[in-house]
């Protein structure tokens, strides 16, 4: 909670009745009727669209402090810099799904002042990137730099197999002059940057594979058995 004293602690309550009894893995607060400029608003209601689209994640409001948790999610989630803001998208990626969000009191603020700038809207943005590249490619990275290396490459091929037919039906089906050679064309310089940047992605595919499986020991499946109605065990394998 910030120390501005606009996030009520009287919402703590509610939101561990529903974590404790109502069984979500995770309860989010939403700051439904804010009391802040547009400058902050805006931004974060376009920041907040985003990772739902993203995430799959239906909240509206990611960057809310008041949250509550089981202890399990907290115990098996790792959470770095300010990745903070990102704990449900990071929390879903672990496999606990069960996230659901409450409207809470949002006040006036009393002391300080905000520290929302155009650096932290980048930064946060950059960050979800980051989360979300990690969560879905970290344990299949081929999928990723594979994808776009295939397709990089193939365009690059068309295009060269096409400068060179012209180039032979210039030559051999045509009575008319060979007004360029393929070096002095546009299109030979695309489809040769296309078909380099698709080899290097690929190469970057089979280094990240390969340092995916130098790292298979420490790769972590959350398994998690129920033995009560308030009570889980966390078991990583």
């Amino acid at each position: 909670m910030d120390a501005d004293l606009q996030d009520s602690p009287d919402e703590i309550p509610e939101l561990y009745r529903m974590v404790s009894q109502e069984g979500y893995h995770l309860v989010s607060g939403w700051k439904k009727k804010r009391h802040d400029p547009l400058s902050k608003t805006i931004p974060s209601r376009f920041f907040n669209f985003v990772t739902r689209v993203l995430s799959g994640i239906k909240l509206h409001d990611f960057n809310c402090g008041l949250k509550a948790y089981q202890s399990v999610v907290v115990k098996n989630i790792a959470v770095y810099g300010e990745m903070h803001r990102y704990i449900p998208v990071i929390a879903k990626w672990a496999g606990f799904s069960k996230i659901t969000e409450k409207v809470v009191e949002h006040r006036e603020r009393k002391y300080g002042y905000t520290k929302f700038g155009l650096e932290r809207f980048i930064n946060g943005f950059l960050d979800l990137l980051s989360v979300t590249f990690v969560s879905r490619f970290r344990q299949k990275p081929m999928h990723f730099f594979g994808t776009w290396g295939t397709l990089s490459f193939l365009i690059g091929f068309v295009l060269t197999v096409k400068l060179f037919w012209d180039k032979i039906e210039a030559l051999y089906f045509s009575h008319l002059p060979v007004k360029r050679d393929i070096t002095e064309q546009p299109i030979f310089y695309i489809a040769l940057v296309a078909v380099v940047i698709g080899v290097q992605l690929f190469v970057t595919g089979f280094l990240a594979e390969m340092i995916a499986m130098q790292s298979f020991s420490k790769r972590e499946y959350l398994v998690i058995e129920k033995i009560g109605l308030d009570d889980a065990v966390a078991v990583n394998r």
